[in-house]
């Protein structure tokens, strides 16, 4: 007869390990599937075998990938291009971190120059004095628009934030110059299996060098972890993704958008039966993730380079990569913010630029470097209804950028559309300006 335990008359045994290499974390964990014994006992045979041995015989030589997801570690990725950035978080699984245009003096960072040409070098050239004569007129301009109070300037911490605020805000405007070739540092947090599926399809990137970037993070994860990531590749597997890449890693449908549109797939019985759970939620709380059942609902819709950067944060969506071009125009609030005759003399140097953009002897990919992030991509992302709704709520806060904000607010009205009487608490004030954008830094105690 098995011995029996009444539920919740013997505590439960509870063992937080978090000071081993990811692959003995993976080990370890494996373990349970082969052995019920206490963590606490293979623990100590981790001591005595190490995690080489056991990782090269079953997660690679055994085909069991899901150990794999049992060990993470963490890349940073120094000097890469904003389009290499953008590559590599578009996996749903990225978790990561970059530099902020929008909190950050971009003015000594190093350019891409893919062509190598004295032309293309001079486009970068004149967006970057474009960006540092914007950055010169636009702070005492917000200074102007902005003024400090009384309140505001009673103390040395207030007037320090004061002063980071407003700077936000030109880097808020100024970005929009920044080619998108600027490199910037981004990290990426990731567990052994998915850190292989990933790079495997970077690989096969149209960017160089995306390519060269995948290649260099495989040779420092195979001398890191010999043992994860030693896999064969097949060279029917290797054409596939070729083939896939370079027909889906850009989407090029831009030149048929001619405005925003949404189409929505739900299902109005899951609709119905869960009804009370749309129609009842108090705020800050998120719609359970079951209701992806529901369905889904696509957008597309015009949007900058910038804040389209900010938006692809949002991995619960599924989106095409857009491709960068000139064709859909820069974004005018850009030019909006700026005095008004900084703002003359700046379309000036677009359309001067622009022109010279069109006349450099590349492909469409590698023309992106010299585009400047201010500029309009066509969006097409697929949400599920909490996903949706999640964007709608996060990306409509005063402090998301103003471009992106109307954005929200139109996915939070097709929702409503949609779905009527579903709860929602999206911010619907205007941009406003505010001194706590200054205390959103990261400082030594």
């Amino acid at each position: 007869m098995q011995n029996q335990v009444t539920p919740g008359t013997e505590p439960h045994q509870i063992i937080v390990v978090d000071d081993l290499l990811p692959e003995d974390i993976a080990m370890l964990q494996a373990l349970y599937s082969r052995d019920p014994r206490s963590v606490l006992t293979h623990l100590d045979r981790i001591k005595e075998a190490g995690a080489g041995k056991f990782m090269g015989q079953y997660y690679v030589g055994y085909g069991h990938k899901s150990i794999g997801d049992c060990g993470t570690t963490t890349l940073f990725i120094e000097q890469v291009s904003m389009l290499g950035a953008k590559a590599i978080q578009h996996w749903p699984l990225y978790s990561g971190q970059e530099s902020s245009t929008r909190y950050l003096d971009f003015s000594n960072r190093k350019i891409l120059d893919p062509i190598g040409t004295f032309g293309s070098g001079e486009i970068h050239t004149l967006w970057m004095n474009l960006y540092h004569k914007a950055l010169k007129v636009l702070v005492p301009h917000l200074v102007e628009q902005y003024p400090i109070t009384k309140d505001e300037d009673a103390s040395e911490k207030t007037r320090a934030e004061y002063k980071k605020a407003i700077n936000a805000k030109a880097f808020d405007i100024a970005r929009s110059f920044l080619p998108a070739g600027m490199t910037t540092m981004a990290s990426w947090h990731t567990n052994l299996r998915q850190a292989n599926d990933h790079i495997k399809v970077m690989r096969h990137h149209p960017l160089s060098e995306m390519r060269k970037i995948a290649g260099e993070m495989l040779e420092a994860l195979r001398v890191k972890y010999p043992n994860s990531f030693s896999h064969t590749t097949y060279p029917e597997d290797e054409a596939y993704l070729s083939m896939a890449r370079g027909m889906i890693e850009y989407n090029d449908f831009d030149k048929s958008v001619s405005g925003p549109s949404c189409s929505a797939h739900f299902k109005q019985n899951v609709l119905d039966k869960y009804g009370p759970l749309l129609q009842m939620r108090p705020p800050k709380s998120e719609l359970p993730h079951e209701l992806r059942k529901a369905g889904d609902i696509d957008f597309i819709f015009e949007l900058d380079f910038g804040s389209w950067r900010d938006l692809q944060r949002q991995r619960s969506m599924t989106y095409l990569m857009p491709l960068l071009t000139l064709h859909h125009g820069f974004e005018p609030w850009y030019l909006e913010q700026l005095p008004e005759k900084f703002r003359e003399l700046a379309k000036d140097e677009i359309d001067i630029i622009s022109s010279a953009i069109r006349k450099l002897d590349c492909d469409e990919p590698t023309r992106q470097y010299y585009i400047a992030m201010g500029f309009r991509v066509a969006c097409d992302i697929s949400c599920n209804l909490p996903s949706a709704v999640y964007i709608a709520e996060l990306r409509s806060k005063q402090d998301v950028h103003p471009t992106l904000r109307p954005v929200a607010g139109w996915i939070a009205g097709s929702l409503r559309e949609y779905i009527p009487g579903i709860k929602l608490y999206e911010d619907k004030g205007p941009d406003k300006w505010s001194i706590r954008r200054g205390a959103q830094d990261i400082t030594k105690k």
